[in-house]
């Protein structure tokens, strides 16, 4: 399965620190457990002579890209790219000045920049971030990396060898460790063929980190060539640091002229962005991109392990964090799927044996029920709704029940696991300590207020920012964007009642194809008759292919309308942004996707009324259910737009579109410019990206899947095939996004992050509401409670015998409106779907005893279901741990490794010794021939195990220091 690493990550430390010179194509790995390459980064010949070719051709074949400048030694963080004008005028002129001045304060800051205005339509500048500078800003920014593997740490940490194994807790601690281990042995069996090729791509393990320090730099794991000490992300993150708080106007305490983003809003600059470290196509140089192309985004590797240590070492912590929880919730469906393919299974088997379906089919019982709508409609036959209900029992049974309990204890066994994941994550990544910097405000936010005279002094940067004070114009603003939001939710609702309407007419007039015609056995009389006996599951199919084409539209409009919302509330800072329109978006596809299934589950025939007094919508009778009841159709609807949204939005917009659209430029490259392949192959690496998408950010992908655990949970009751499907398209979904990744999108900034954000929130509320969800489908639109109260309160013989006969009512047709009653009076009496009295009771047509024992057996049930089901999640919440005690064992022993790391080397150099000598180890070398010759510090002790172990008096502990 597509799912994420092991929480075991394994670090491999390369014999050759340098890294630089390997050769071949196999990937290799440096000390600090990055990527190297023969020719990821420059066109080297082993001999250090560097190719400056920016094509990266060289005077070799195969050459990789060229990622340094001119002189072959700096390498490229960032580039900065901005269009060249046509025309000079004032605004070009402006722009000219704000880019001059920006730069001249990046070379005072210590960057060094290199241009390339070889095109003349873009121009670009590329930014090199020298070895100061990024030590000032990893000390700033409070980088952790990589302390330097002594003998000292050797020794600390041979005391804990037992706990290096693994962070995974054993959960059944009474279970003998044998039987553990042929557990554990026999799941790494089956996982086998899902594990990717450990020598193409080796687990990387985690190695004690330290928080930056430049008084400190022998404590840490330096190369020889200092280059490979920081990554890719790292550097492109201090660069963008530094980018984001530069200015480039005269006033540099301006907020108005501040930072890169503020310069991008503007147009002073068209793209600013880091390079792909490579090509991802076959015959290119091995490099990072292609590595994790080859092995993550390949069509051929979707069953396989996602390598998320490659991917948080390529693209950043956040990003690898939405594929660290696509993988795992992709993971989690495999139990769900199995348990719901057994229960669709169940209900084949028993759809046909059981007593109602056998009684509705049954010809000899001649049960007639009355008119389906108004004075046009006739009799007909209960048994013409035999296979409608046959396909209901497929999903309407008793296994429904234990999958919406299952389902709902399993939502909360997702999210509580999905936190002991990301803590384990989260400490191998090393973002347990992590702390938000703080944010500048958004260049959107101070252009939209360049003008307001109301300034305050922010307390944390120190800098003038507009202020815009909360009840006097934040209040309104934020009542007029929600009280908008709620009236673009209507039309969601009003396309409901549209296709209610769709549903009423068309069920009407496909009833009405073979009334008063001569019967014969034509071709078309044939047709006709079936169109009338499947008139409830060609309306259903119709209208949720309707529902599916409103909602993809209304999407498109809800995505516009929530970023003009959120662009009207001003919000001062990113984060604020993102989380404002992830509510509002996921808000307006709730009730865009979900409204129409609600609709069905809930409020579908529930206020029909009875023949004779049936209540009005619109001048027409309100919607009822079919003979088998209603849980088909809401099966249906669930399945197309759940598929549908899959299918169509997912795949042919997020992937055909886009590929479409890149064949159409790649055409109009290749036939109107007349762009050859010799050409396009000389274009700059940086040239290359630039044409490539930018992206933006990850809450459409989350949207996606949060919407899709919607579907789910909330209505899993009525489709147990929806895991699944889920999990199927989850496989897809996981290799289209790391393809979009990997060849369509300029490489993101390594962006940290320390969990999912607000997405959380909003999947514990839909798993809480998903609890009242099945309890509802479950107790209202399933027969399975009045299947219930008649085995066990009517029928003495418990049994479903006589079921059908118990759930109808009589009706006498004298009773019809003459203007409604249907013209054949060969039918005196006819039956509906009701609890209610016969004609001949005193009171006829009020509700019978049945109906009230029902109902209350209804909200027993409910009441019953999400105490048992809430209980029992929150007990299961309490009972599992946010973070793994072997976690935070894990966790406090670096802490402390590290401490005693620093005070030991601090301690032997207050001794006077060689900073070299502690470092290399030579010092603990003498020290032990020194013990050897004297032995005055060398003492015998004896073990638990009777052995005789040799100790040296000055270990480091806690209880010596």
């Amino acid at each position: 399965m597509a799912t994420e690493d092991d929480v075991k990550l394994e670090m491999l430390i390369d014999d050759d620190d340098d890294g630089w010179n390997a050769t071949g194509s196999q990937p290799q790995y440096n000390s600090t457990g990055s990527l190297v390459f023969t020719d990821p980064y420059s066109s080297d010949d082993g001999r250090g002579n560097v190719s400056t070719d920016p094509s990266g051709a060289g005077t070799g074949q195969g050459q990789g890209r060229n990622l340094f400048f001119e002189d072959g030694v700096s390498r490229i963080d960032f580039v900065l790219a901005w269009e060249v004008p046509t025309k000079d005028s004032e605004d070009v002129q402006k722009a000219a000045k704000a880019r001059e001045m920006f730069e001249a304060n990046l070379l005072e800051e210590g960057l060094t920049l290199e241009y390339d205005k070889r095109d003349d339509e873009v121009h670009y500048v590329k930014i090199h971030a020298p070895w100061e500078v990024l030590t000032r800003y990893g000390e700033i920014l409070k980088m952790k990396m990589p302390m330097k593997q002594t003998l000292v740490a050797e020794k600390i940490q041979k005391k804990y060898s037992k706990w290096e194994e693994s962070v995974d807790l054993n959960p059944v601690k009474a279970v003998s460790q044998t039987l553990w281990n042929s557990i554990v042995n026999v799941k790494n069996i089956i996982k086998t063929p899902f594990n990717l090729d450990p020598d193409v791509m080796p687990k990387i393990k985690k190695q004690p980190t330290l928080t930056f320090s430049r008084d400190r730099e022998y404590l840490f794991d330096i190369p020889a060539k200092k280059e490979l000490f920081f990554t890719n992300p790292e550097r492109s993150r201090i660069v963008d640091f530094i980018l984001r708080r530069k200015a480039f106007g005269e006033d540099k305490q301006e907020a108005y002229t501040f930072g890169i983003k503020k310069m991008l809003n503007d147009g002073y600059y068209a793209a600013a962005f880091p390079l792909h470290e490579g090509h991802w196509k076959r015959g290119s140089k091995m490099n990072a991109r292609k590595l994790l192309y080859d092995n993550w985004a390949y069509w051929r590797k979707f069953h396989k392990v996602q390598p998320l240590e490659y991917i948080r070492n390529y693209y950043g912590s956040k990003i690898g964090l939405y594929f660290a929880w696509l993988g795992f919730y992709t993971q989690m469906l495999v139990v769900p799927s199995i348990i719901g393919f057994i229960i669709f299974i169940y209900g084949v088997v028993v759809m046909k044996g059981s007593y109602p379906s056998k009684e509705i089919c049954d010809e000899s019982l001649n049960i007639t029920m009355c008119p389906l709508c108004d004075y046009q409609c006739p009799y007909w036959k209960l048994n013409a709704s035999c296979d409608d209900s046959q396909y209901s029992r497929m999903f309407d049974n008793n296994g429904t029940v234990f999958f919406a309990i299952f389902m709902s204890l399993w939502g909360t066994l997702f999210l509580e696991f999905w936190k002991r994941k990301q803590s384990v994550i989260q400490f191998n990544w090393d973002l347990v300590d992590f702390v938000k910097e703080e944010e500048p405000p958004r260049p959107e936010y101070l252009a939209k207020l360049a003008n307001y005279p109301r300034m305050k002094v922010n307390p944390i940067t120190g800098m003038k920012e507009p202020h815009l004070p909360f009840w006097r114009r934040r209040f309104p603003i934020y009542l007029l964007s929600y009280g908008f939001m709620l009236f673009t939710m209507c039309l969601a609702v009003g396309g409901v009642v549209g296709v209610i309407a769709y549903r009423v007419s068309v069920l009407a007039s496909l009833q009405l194809l073979d009334r008063d015609q001569p019967k014969d056995n034509s071709t078309l009389e044939e047709t006709k008759h079936v169109i009338t006996n499947n008139a409830g599951i060609i309306t259903t199919v119709t209208a949720a292919c309707i529902n599916l084409l409103l909602i993809m539209i209304l999407n498109v409009i809800y995505s516009r309308v929530a970023v003009w919302l959120t662009d009207f509330e001003c919000l001062r800072t990113q984060s604020d942004y993102d989380d404002s329109i992830n509510i509002k978006l996921f808000s307006l596809q709730f009730v865009n996707y979900y409204s129409s299934i609600i609709y069905i589950a809930f409020f579908k025939g529930r206020l029909v009324g009875r023949p004779g007094a049936y209540n009005m919508a619109f001048g027409a009778r309100q919607e009822e259910c079919s003979a088998g009841g209603c849980l088909i159709e809401l099966c249906i609807q669930l399945a197309i737009i759940m598929a549908g949204k899959q299918i169509i939005q997912n795949n042919v917009l997020e992937i055909a579109l886009p590929k479409g659209i890149k064949f159409l430029k790649r055409m109009y490259r290749k036939k109107i410019l007349k762009e050859t392949a010799e050409q396009k192959a000389k274009l700059a690496a940086w040239e290359k990206d630039y044409e490539l998408n930018e992206h933006t950010s990850l809450y459409h992908e989350y949207l996606e899947m949060v919407l899709q655990f919607g579907f789910l949970t909330i209505f899993v009751a009525a489709f147990p095939l929806g895991p699944l499907c889920c999990l199927l398209n989850n496989m897809i979904e996981i290799r289209f996004d790391a393809l979009k990744f990997s060849t369509d999108l300029r490489r993101p900034l390594g962006e940290r992050a320390a969990d999912i954000g607000i997405w959380y929130q909003i999947l514990y509320a839909i798993s809480r509401l998903a609890i009242i969800s099945n309890a509802f489908i479950i107790a209202l639109t399933s027969d399975f409670i009045p299947r219930l109260v008649y085995v066990y309160y009517t029928n003495d013989k418990g049994t479903l015998e006589g079921y059908t006969n118990w759930t109808l009512s009589v009706f006498d047709t004298n009773d019809f409106e003459q203007d409604k009653r249907y013209p054949d009076l060969t039918v005196d009496t006819c039956r509906y779907r009701d609890f209610r009295n016969p004609p001949w009771d005193a009171d006829k047509y009020e509700y019978s005893e049945s109906h009230w024992h029902v109902l209350a057996a209804r909200f027993a049930f409910v009441v019953v279901f999400e105490n048992f089901v809430v209980v029992i999640t929150s007990l299961i919440a309490w009972l599992i741990p946010d973070v793994p005690a072997k976690v935070k064992k894990q966790i406090r022993r670096e802490a402390y490794i590290a401490n005693e790391i620093v005070i030991k080397t601090e301690y032997e150099k207050a001794r006077g010794q060689n900073l070299s000598d502690i470092l290399l180890g030579n010092f603990m070398s003498r020290q032990k021939r020194k013990d050897q010759t004297n032995g005055s510090d060398v003492r015998k002790r004896g073990g638990d195990d009777g052995a005789t172990k040799t100790t040296i008096e000055d270990e480091v502990s806690v209880s010596n220091i």
